[in-house]
């Protein structure tokens, strides 16, 4: 959550970022009037706690009678009225909370201007487009005549949005997965982690999912565990409520998870194929770092989603999302995206965010800077490096060849048992 001091400080700035990610300033104005409530309330309690205090000395003091049972009954009489504030001021409390909660992150002063997704900033482009000499054909095609892809079973198993892989598509997707770990553990100095796939509603409350995104995430209620979904979630939440060393940080974590979410798509927006779906896994990378390094660690996060792309050699380009596309928690964020030559698109694979304490706040992450100094939020980021089953769409697509099977990069032959080529069995 944004830290309150900023709506006090500088609200008519705070109001006008809101107005910027489309969400309402209203919001703005009605936490700082809960706030300025419970300050009055505390203060006001705190008032009469000191005037408690000061009878109960006047009244040890005094002998018995009249004077000293007329002390104890006004004594008595703060102490209804302190209870009776109390409540009051734990009700403002939980409703200001509460709202905190429903409010976006501040934008960067460097996040472009923009209404929505048509108005992102393309910042570079890599890698030269296929030049393929024949009609380059969309993996919805390639995937069911290879015997790779079975959308028909996916369907019969679980309904529409699921898919099956078979045979060398299910080992070039688990190719794909242990090189990628192998690349950011080995030579990218990230730890990996296997985390638990459900978590519990705190979790989702610490990197901005709930409350606002309920609608989105599959939820078990008898046990109110959620499943994930994105690995950021629990991999964020390993330091939840915990101070952390300065000399531990940054702090770099990869893990591949699958990610569950209830995809709400209109008529005719990716519906064909394997683009979108509920269940999808991903590659995917946290940073925890000090404010003062989380913009060099956005960096080098995103030099390592777009290192992913290059080493199997797939065009793609760097695209900054504006004010208007910014994600709930994301004070800046850039998007890479691959070009697949089959439908003609780039695809999103990776959103590389930083938050700043936005993440911090809410899951009470912070670091010592110094041996009795006062604890500071960290920063935290994350990103894909890289989602699936769009990079395997671009290699499907990208890949083919005229008699209709799909040459294998060269980085993933190790992990496919040597093959160069998945063909018609």
């Amino acid at each position: 959550m944004i830290d309150m001091q900023l709506i006090r400080d500088d609200r008519e700035r705070i109001r006008e970022a809101m107005r910027k990610v489309g969400d309402a300033p209203a919001l703005i104005d009605r936490a700082f009037e809960l706030d300025l409530q419970w300050r009055a309330l505390t203060t006001e309690v705190e008032a009469l706690k000191a005037e408690r205090n000061r009878r109960s000395k006047q009244i040890a003091g005094m002998a018995a009678g009249e004077e000293r049972d007329g002390q104890i009954a006004a004594m008595r009489r703060v102490g209804e009225q302190i209870k009776v504030l109390d409540v009051q001021a734990a009700d403002v409390r939980r409703d200001l909370d509460e709202l905190m909660l429903r409010i976006p992150n501040v934008p960067d002063e460097d996040v472009p201007a923009g209404a929505d997704e048509t108005e992102n900033v393309v910042v570079r482009s890599e890698g030269e487009l296929p030049a393929l000499e024949f009609a380059p054909r969309p993996h919805w095609e390639l995937g069911p005549e290879l015997g790779i892809l079975d959308f028909d079973r996916g369907v019969k198993l679980s309904g529409s949005r699921f898919y099956v892989l078979m045979g060398q598509g299910a080992r070039l997707q688990r190719a794909l997965i242990a090189w990628m770990l192998d690349l950011h553990v080995r030579e990218k100095g990230y730890v990996e982690v296997y985390p638990p796939y459900m978590v519990n509603r705190r979790c989702l409350v610490g990197t901005g999912q709930l409350p606002k995104f309920a609608d989105n995430v599959y939820h078990e209620a008898e046990d109110d565990l959620w499943l994930i979904p994105t690995a950021e979630v629990p991999l964020t939440n390993l330091h939840a409520q915990e101070t952390l060393d300065e000399g531990s940080l940054p702090l770099r974590y990869v893990a591949c998870t699958p990610c569950f979410r209830r995809e709400k798509m209109s008529a005719g927006r990716d519906v064909r194929g394997i683009k979108r779906g509920h269940q999808f896994d991903k590659v995917e990378l946290v940073r925890i770092c000090r404010p003062d390094r989380s913009d060099q660690e956005l960096a080098e996060l995103l030099n390592d989603a777009e290192d992913v792309c290059r080493r199997l050699k797939l065009p793609h380009r760097v695209v900054e999302m504006c004010s208007g596309d910014l994600s709930f928690s994301a004070a800046r964020k850039f998007d890479v995206e691959i070009y697949a030559a089959g439908c003609g698109e780039w695809l999103e694979v990776s959103s590389c965010s930083n938050f700043r304490d936005f993440q911090a706040r809410r899951a009470g992450i912070r670091f010592r800077a110094e041996a009795g100094g006062a604890p500071q939020f960290a920063h935290t980021l994350n990103g894909s490096a890289l989602a699936l089953p769009r990079t395997l769409i671009a290699i499907l697509e990208n890949y083919q060849q005229p008699d209709g099977s799909v040459a294998v990069p060269e980085v993933l032959r190790p992990y496919m048992g040597g093959a160069d080529r998945i063909a018609r069995a």
